[in-house]
């Protein structure tokens, strides 16, 4: 028993489409239920815009491997990470690759890491349902559940009827729905401005909002310097917890 086997519980963050922050959330929840104590691994399959490296402040890392020809995950304070952005040498290069590269990289991903023990695995899938979520839910027989992440905005929650229609399709269980960029937050003054709408998602989906994540200055001007927002900052910290929780008692 070795490699991905040895991980008790793996989890998918996914969303319907690009730009609502799916990666942030999928890098702060694995550091959030780090923080708890328990052996937490990432696994970014983004492998065209793999962000995870640089959210991280392991944009210089190249991964290594054992005796047996395994690759090694690079460590963050003890979290495990493996990233296509381990083995570029140029982080603005494109990745312009076809769907049969894709798989074979992605399946040595899954079958070619040591990865050790660990109580959670944290997958950051790329947006859509696309090769990349496809290959990981058919080859991952016992995967404990997904995260779905969305912003507020009508358009948004079109392409989150197609994730969820995705899940339902593969009988992956719906852990919950993160509602990111839910509101503008003052700096200033602290009112919550609903600047991309103020959808009724769990009545238009059906599905449980685990957490509302509004828009922080903070958030964003941490992550753009490499500094893990939930180990920086206090509300932060505390929507991340929500999201944590929600996994653990999922079980």
């Amino acid at each position: 028993m070795s490699g991905i086997n040895m991980i008790k519980n793996k989890i998918m963050v996914l969303s319907g489409k690009g730009g609502v922050g799916k990666s942030s959330i999928a890098v702060n929840t694995a550091v959030a239920l780090k923080n708890k104590g328990f052996k937490v691994g990432l696994l970014d399959i983004d492998l065209h815009g793999p962000s995870v490296p640089h959210m991280l402040g392991l944009q210089n890392e190249r991964l290594n491997a054992n005796d047996d020809d395994k690759l090694l995950p690079v460590e963050k304070d003890g979290m495990k990470v493996i990233s296509i952005g381990f083995l570029l040498d140029d982080e603005n290069r494109a990745v312009i690759w076809r769907g049969p590269l894709k798989y074979k990289l992605l399946m040595q991903f899954l079958t070619d890491v040591e990865w050790g023990e660990l109580d959670y695995l944290i997958i950051d899938s790329p947006p859509g349902t696309g090769d990349e979520p496809l290959t990981i839910l058919q080859n991952i027989k016992d995967l404990a559940g997904a995260v779905i992440v969305t912003s507020p905005q009508s358009i948004a929650l079109l392409d989150v009827k197609k994730a969820l229609d995705f899940l339902n399709q593969m009988s992956i269980k719906l852990i919950g729905i993160v509602e990111n960029m839910s509101g503008y937050k003052c700096p200033k003054c602290g009112e919550l401005s609903h600047i991309f709408g103020n959808e009724d998602i769990e009545k238009k989906l059906g599905g449980k909002v685990i957490a509302r994540i509004p828009i922080m200055k903070e958030f964003v001007e941490l992550s753009d310097i490499s500094k893990i927002p939930v180990e920086n900052n206090e509300e932060i910290k505390k929507h991340f917890e929500q999201i944590a929780e929600s996994i653990i008692s999922s079980e």
